[in-house]
């Protein structure tokens, strides 16, 4: 065969080869996995049940009857104070003899109003009640261990007065226990409107009561117990 006949055939194959990898197709691209987007969950907080008045308590100055065995009487509650502190003063504790006895010096303060403090992130909660004979007969008294404070589920017993000659400077009235029976003791009171037992009970408690959501509870006798809101 002439080389040039070899170079022709040669070229020819080289061509026909080109073409065929030319037309060879290529495999098909890799369609992407699609990826779920990632689910995002909340979490709920639980409610805290938030605090309510005592059930069925009557609104301030609301009267409650009460009474057995024919002597009756009304109560009522109408009103109530927070006061982060407060004043008093007594003719016996400020006396020079009172302070000699107790071991204390008559600083000037003393000679006039002493200041009450409660516990830290407490304050003291003044509440008015009023109870009046209806009857003919002289009937007696509820305690004041007998009136409590419902607030948030905790029930909160009242603070007596050092005395009964104690005047508190930022209020008025007189404690109610001191009107009844010295010290909370129970006493009586005479029936007529003008014989009713009104005064305040101190009662300690937080300071960020709501009074709204607060009661003052009372056993009035052995079958009467009402409550009143305090707002």
């Amino acid at each position: 065969m002439k080389p040039c006949h070899t170079l022709l055939i040669t070229g020819i194959l080289l061509i026909m080869v080109a073409l065929a990898g030319c037309t060879t197709q290529a495999p098909p691209a890799a369609t992407p996995t699609p990826t779920s987007a990632p689910v995002m969950t909340t979490t709920t907080p639980t409610p805290v049940p938030e605090p309510t008045a005592y059930p069925g308590a009557l609104a301030l100055k609301a009267e409650a009857p009460f009474g057995i065995a024919g002597k009756t009487g009304t109560a009522t509650v109408y009103r109530a104070e927070v006061h982060p502190e407060y004043t008093w003063t007594s003719p016996s504790f400020n006396s020079p003899r009172e302070q000699s006895q107790a071991g204390e010096s008559l600083l000037e303060t003393q000679r006039g109003y002493n200041t009450e403090k409660p516990k830290e992130g407490n304050a003291f909660l003044f509440v008015w009640v009023r109870l009046t004979d209806t009857g003919t007969e002289r009937m007696i008294a509820p305690s004041p261990g007998q009136f409590a404070v419902d607030y948030n589920g905790k029930t909160y017993a009242y603070s007596s007065l050092r005395g009964s000659d104690v005047t508190v400077g930022t209020v008025r009235g007189t404690q109610y226990d001191y009107l009844i029976g010295k010290g909370g003791v129970a006493g009586y009171i005479q029936p007529g409107e003008s014989n009713a037992a009104d005064g305040f009970l101190i009662y300690e408690v937080p300071s960020t009561i709501d009074l709204s959501k607060a009661a003052m509870v009372v056993t009035l006798d052995s079958a009467h117990q009402s409550a009143w809101k305090l707002a």
